[in-house]
């Protein structure tokens, strides 16, 4: 069978590797779909070269720009694609404008369609990938979910009969990587973080770098205490300049870094603060506390069981968790076994290549 896999930012190449793998193991074909909507060396290329995932059969190369221009151009050259190598099935992963791109386009030539990481809800559909999750939900024929939450909200769809319980395949990774990730000396050495607790900071959602004010309350709210590592999004970056918003001396910008580095960062840090919904998983499979710069999440299950904690842009609510960190009392496998993308792959061979949602073209 012929796969063809649509990526374009980190997130997704992350999800893809443990899922390329399987696929492969199995004998099938695949092609690699890149869009090009995360395009530097920090963001693409050494995600590729870390997590051993073949080069990109195709980069559409499409970059950054508003979401209605990025995602009309990779829908263009993804179409463009499929006609030309004519897939039996396409796969697309997450909530980005990538996976809206890549299920349309699937969609509207009557290729079958597998949407990785389907039925989650952050219910705040201000979020553009709100958007694109329930979108690609709707339109793909077969929807890997997570967990019991993304089923019931599937369920409650009407999309019970194309869904899948597989685990995470997030899970998957993480625990690949955990195995090679730099050790917390190294890592303290090289970004010379001292002998004391520090933490991660990331924001990159547009909600958050759109709006100089709430980008600015977020500085405020983690100004002092605890050194935090900020691997800073090329789009954060520009907004931070734009705003002439000026980092207090607590906060030590970087590059953006490997799936490996902040694998290791993230297991050795006292708290990860961030906006990114990988990440707040993330730091859940680590043990360590999250604050989320959100008012909402599409991992509730974190805020429940205690290791995750909404503050919005609000610095006082952020200072608060930053004082005192949430630390649940037990740490349950909600996201699966690790064992995500063998599911995967059985589930494709089973349901679509015996023909149970009409796939397989040869």
């Amino acid at each position: 069978m012929h796969i063809c896999s649509v990526v374009g930012a980190r997130p997704q190449f992350v999800k893809l590797a443990p899922f390329s793998a399987a696929i492969r193991a199995r004998g099938h074909r695949e092609t690699i779909l890149h869009t090009g909507q995360h395009y530097d060396e920090g963001m693409s290329a050494r995600f590729f070269t870390e997590l051993g995932i073949p080069e990109p059969d195709v980069n559409l190369g499409v970059g950054s720009g508003r979401h209605g221009e990025m995602t009309a151009r990779a829908l263009e050259g993804i179409e463009r694609e499929l006609l030309a190598r004519r897939p039996d099935l396409v796969v697309v992963f997450g909530d980005t404008n990538s996976t809206l791109a890549g299920a349309l386009a699937a969609a509207k030539l009557g290729v079958p369609s597998v949407h990785v990481e389907a039925g989650l809800r952050s219910f705040d559909r201000t979020m553009p990938e709100e958007i694109n999750r329930i979108v690609a939900d709707h339109v793909c024929d077969l929807l890997f979910a997570p967990d019991e939450t993304a089923m019931s909200n599937l369920a409650r769809e009407g999309l019970a009969d194309r869904a899948v319980l597989t685990g995470d395949i997030m899970v998957d990774a993480f625990l690949r990587a955990s195995e090679r990730a730099p050790d917390e000396e190294t890592l303290r050495r090289r970004f010379r973080l001292g002998e004391g607790p520090y933490g991660v900071l990331t924001v990159h959602r547009a909600a958050n770098t759109d709006d100089p004010r709430r980008l600015a309350a977020i500085v405020e709210g983690v100004r002092g205490g605890t050194t935090l590592l900020f691997p800073v999004h090329p789009r954060t970056r520009a907004a931070l300049a734009a705003a002439a918003i000026g980092l207090p001396e607590n906060v030590r910008a970087v590059d953006p870094l490997g799936y490996l580095d902040m694998v290791g960062l993230v297991r050795s840090a006292a708290v990860v603060v961030t906006d990114s919904g990988g990440l707040q998983k993330e730091a859940y499979l680590a043990g360590t506390p999250c604050i989320t710069l959100r008012e909402t999440t599409e991992w509730p299950e974190t805020v429940d069981l205690g290791w995750n904690v909404l503050t919005g842009a609000d610095p006082e609510r952020i200072r608060a968790a930053l004082a005192h960190p949430p630390r649940g009392k037990e740490r349950p496998p909600v996201f699966g076994d690790g064992r995500a993308a063998e599911r995967m792959a059985a589930a494709i061979e089973e349901r679509l290549a015996r023909g149970r949602t009409g796939a397989g073209r040869g």
